[in-house]
C-alpha cells in the first residue's frame, strides 16, 4: 500500500501502480492529462474502472515534505524547466484544482481560518498573519496547463534529469504560480533553483502567498484523512515560518 484514504487508494505490485478511485471523472482527468502533457508521465497499462494501472517511473522522488531533499540544484532547476514546458502547452479542456478564482478561494480561506481558530487547532495570531500573507495570491491570473498537485514527491529524477511526473488527477487550467508554490512548499531554499530553470520572471511574493494559502486550506483535510500537518517541516511549520 502506497497511500490510502477515504477518497482513493494506491497500491504497488512490482513495477505496477494500481490506483483505485470510485470517482470515474477524476480517473478520466488523470488519463487525459497524461496524454496531453508534453512532459514525462507514467505509461498507462490498462484502465478498468475503478482501477487505473500505470507503470512505475524510473528514478526517485525529488524529495519529501518534511525531509531535506538530496537532489542537486541542477535537478531542481530541471524540474522548473519541465514545469515551464507544461505551462507553455496548449490548454487542457477543463479547469483544474489550481483553477479556482479569487472570490471562491477567499470564501474557502475564510471558512478554513475560522475553523482553525474556533477549534483551537492553531493560534489566532498565526492564522491571521498567514491570512494576510495569502491575500497576495488572490488576484487575476492567465490560465495555463497546470498539474494541480505538484508536490515534491510527485516529481521523479535520475541524476540531474526529470524522469516523470505522477498523479495528474487534479490537472487542468489554472494558476501557474500554484504549481511552483506546491513544488517548493517546505523547501524554500530551492525556490531560486526552480525559478532559474523555469526561465521567466515570477512574482516571489505570490509564491510565498500560495504557501500560506495552500497550508491554511489543507490542514483540516490532512487531519481528517489521517495525515499529520504538524510533522516537522510540514504545513504547520510552513505557516510558522511566515511569522
Amino acid at each position: 500500500m502506497v497511500v490510502a484514504h477515504s477518497e482513493r487508494a494506491t497500491l504497488r505490485v512490482g513495477d505496477v501502480f494500481l490506483k483505485v478511485d470510485a470517482d470515474q471523472a477524476r480517473i478520466d482527468v488523470e488519463v487525459e492529462a497524461m496524454a496531453l502533457a508534453p512532459v514525462p508521465t507514467p505509461k498507462v497499462l490498462w484502465h478498468k474502472p475503478p482501477v487505473l494501472a500505470i507503470a512505475a517511473v524510473p528514478g526517485r522522488a525529488l524529495g519529501r515534505l518534511g525531509e531535506p531533499s538530496t537532489a542537486s540544484p541542477a535537478a531542481w532547476a530541471a524540474a522548473g524547466a519541465t514545469i515551464r514546458r507544461l505551462h507553455d502547452a496548449p490548454l487542457p479542456p477543463r479547469p483544474g484544482r489550481a483553477g479556482r478564482g479569487p472570490d471562491e478561494l477567499a470564501a474557502d480561506l475564510d471558512g478554513e481560518c475560522e475553523w482553525l481558530v474556533t477549534n483551537g487547532v492553531l493560534p489566532a495570531d498565526l492564522v491571521t498573519r498567514n491570512r494576510q500573507v495569502a491575500e497576495a495570491a488572490l488576484r487575476p491570473w492567465a490560465p495555463v496547463f497546470t498539474h494541480g498537485d505538484l508536490q515534491i514527491a510527485h516529481v521523479f529524477v535520475d541524476g540531474d534529469g526529470i524522469t516523470g511526473i505522477i498523479d495528474w488527477s487534479e490537472a487542468g487550467q489554472g494558476d501557474a504560480l500554484f504549481d511552483l508554490a506546491t513544488l517548493t512548499l517546505g523547501h524554500e531554499e530551492h525556490l531560486g533553483d526552480v525559478v532559474a530553470g523555469y526561465g521567466t520572471d515570477v512574482d516571489l511574493d505570490v509564491i510565498r502567498a500560495w504557501w500560506s494559502l495552500r497550508s491554511l486550506l489543507g490542514v483540516r483535510w490532512l487531519v481528517e484523512h489521517g495525515f499529520d500537518p504538524f510533522a516537522p517541516g510540514c504545513e504547520i511549520d510552513v505557516l510558522r515560518s511566515r511569522l
